[in-house]
């Protein structure tokens, strides 16, 4: 703040920040953690949908700074108001980059999505959430976006299913998609492609003949983790708005005390 800005009565404070550092070790990323802003999503039905995300916001420190301006990231947020969205991500991520003179920035931006789903035979309707994150990562003047989705499913075990005389033991299982994406895709699109792959998806409210129909679904659909985590991965490989991917199946196990665990990887 100069002379002419500066409010009567006061002088300038010192930008610590701003003085040089000599231990010659630069910082691959510094900024803030957990913040929250109310935004908006684009919603395949309703068009929007609006929400609050948890933020954390990072750029590199060349190693002769001592330190960022930590304000400015709370500013460049809240510069926004509440019109944060997918398509001001990325204007966002690069504000930020030269906002801070830095060569490379991340932002996380993680919220509760939520899905109006009708019940598989009664077609009663209620609200599923899932949690979804967009990522944007800007080194130099290039700019990656990834969407990650965590959707909430059913696994039923085959092993268990082939041994036993009655019924098989199933579990509640998240599989996680982290997509590098080309272009445009739903949220909605990742899960419904999860779903479609899980023993039986997950509703807000069954009455007793959904809760006879996904009982049977899972019955007759058995998934080890490997299984999800095959079947989601050969589906994104088929579709080309995805670069790269990680999926990840866990299950809750229901008679163990420890999950089970899949990772596909494709960079």
């Amino acid at each position: 703040m100069d002379a002419k800005t500066r409010p009567p009565g006061t002088s300038a404070v010192e930008d610590v920040q701003g003085h040089a550092d000599t231990r010659q070790l630069p910082i691959n990323r510094v900024g803030i953690k957990d913040i929250t802003h109310p935004v908006r999503v684009k919603d395949r039905t309703a068009g929007e949908q609006h929400t609050i995300a948890t933020f954390n916001m990072y750029v590199n420190l060349p190693h002769h700074f001592k330190g960022t301006h930590m304000s400015r990231f709370v500013e460049i947020l809240h510069s926004h108001e509440r019109e944060i969205g997918v398509e001001s991500f990325r204007a966002m991520l690069e504000e930020m980059t030269t906002r801070l003179e830095a060569d490379a920035g991340h932002i996380e931006m993680t919220f509760p999505f939520f899905v109006m789903k009708k019940a598989p035979v009664t077609e009663v309707e209620s609200l599923m959430n899932y949690q979804a994150t967009l990522i944007g990562e800007r080194r130099g003047a290039d700019t990656e976006m990834w969407l990650k989705v965590v959707v909430p499913v059913t696994s039923l075990c085959p092993s268990s299913k082939l041994i036993s005389d009655y019924g098989a033991h199933n579990q509640r299982s998240h599989v996680t998609i982290t997509a590098k994406l080309r272009s445009h895709i739903w949220i909605e699109e990742l899960i419904d492609l999860v779903e479609a792959e899980a023993s039986s998806e997950l509703y807000g409210i069954l009455k007793r003949p959904d809760e006879k129909y996904v009982t049977e679904r899972a019955y007759d659909h058995p998934k080890f983790v490997e299984d999800m985590v095959r079947d989601v991965a050969a589906r994104l490989n088929a579709d080309e708005r995805i670069a790269a991917y990680t999926v990840e199946a866990e299950n809750f196990e229901s008679i163990h005390n420890h999950s089970a665990y899949a990772r596909i990887e494709k960079t």
